[in-house]
């Protein structure tokens, strides 16, 4: 059965969503999501947003053509705050004669190491870069026996908790940031990585969002997905 009000209530937390709605067929599959946002994103965005959160969290796989999104120049609802969850990141003007530089990401990837034992299972350190320092976050888990799906989402799972625990060193623990889910789907016919992450600030928060097609390693690609989902978050906190 369609976890219809549990998908409604995890829309709603994503950037710039307001209102969502969910008409399920008779079958109890997607038919409809109608979504009211905020202008500040636009409505691929949006699109986009929804279909990863959905996957990450709930196991739902929507075709995008099933998505509407209406946009409205109101505020957004009283609890959110004044500027946008995820304002991307301020370009002071270019000197005169120079050229403008472009928004640069707050986090880069630099580089990812795994180790397997009987003892520990699987560990995972992630190095990401901030300007001219680097910060390094470790994390462990229990990879399983064999092969197959529950071991490709360990592996991710631990990547990025890692990456995240690299941010929070980064960041020095104004902002938290949570791992909410991470998996794999196989989908035209290539591999891709999502992710969830639960970010607070203060009062604020939001589900963020992530993906990234596996190409050389799913722990690489976990990294990148959990970059792709906060960089914003973190550039709207400082």
């Amino acid at each position: 059965m369609l976890p219809i009000r549990r998908a409604e209530e995890l829309l709603t937390t994503l950037p710039g969503v307001l209102s969502a709605k969910i008409i399920a067929s008779d079958a109890g599959a997607v038919d409809e999501i109608h979504l009211l946002a905020t202008a500040e994103f636009s409505p691929k965005q949006t699109v986009r947003n929804v279909e990863s959160a959905l996957l990450a969290h709930l196991g739902l796989r929507v075709d995008h053509r099933k998505i509407s999104v209406a946009t409205t120049s109101e505020s957004p609802k009283a609890s959110a705050p004044a500027r946008p969850l995820l304002e991307p990141e301020v370009v002071p003007p270019a000197a005169p004669g120079q050229e403008p530089s472009a928004p640069r990401r707050r986090l880069y990837f630099e580089d990812v190491e795994v180790r397997r034992s009987r003892s520990r299972g699987i560990t995972c350190r992630v190095t990401l870069r901030k300007g001219d320092a680097s910060y390094v976050g470790d994390a462990d888990g229990v990879e399983g026996v064999g092969s197959g799906e529950g071991v490709e989402r360990a592996r991710v799972e631990v990547a990025a908790r890692a990456a995240l625990k690299a941010m929070g060193q980064a960041e020095r623990g104004e902002q938290t940031l949570a791992l909410d889910g991470a998996t794999m789907v196989k989908t035209f016919g290539r591999t891709f990585v999502f992710v969830g992450v639960a970010a607070r600030v203060g009062r604020m928060s939001a589900l963020l969002t992530g993906s990234c097609e596996v190409r050389e390693n799913p722990e690489t690609a976990s990294v990148l997905a959990v970059l792709d989902a906060t960089n914003r978050w973190i550039a709207y906190g400082k």
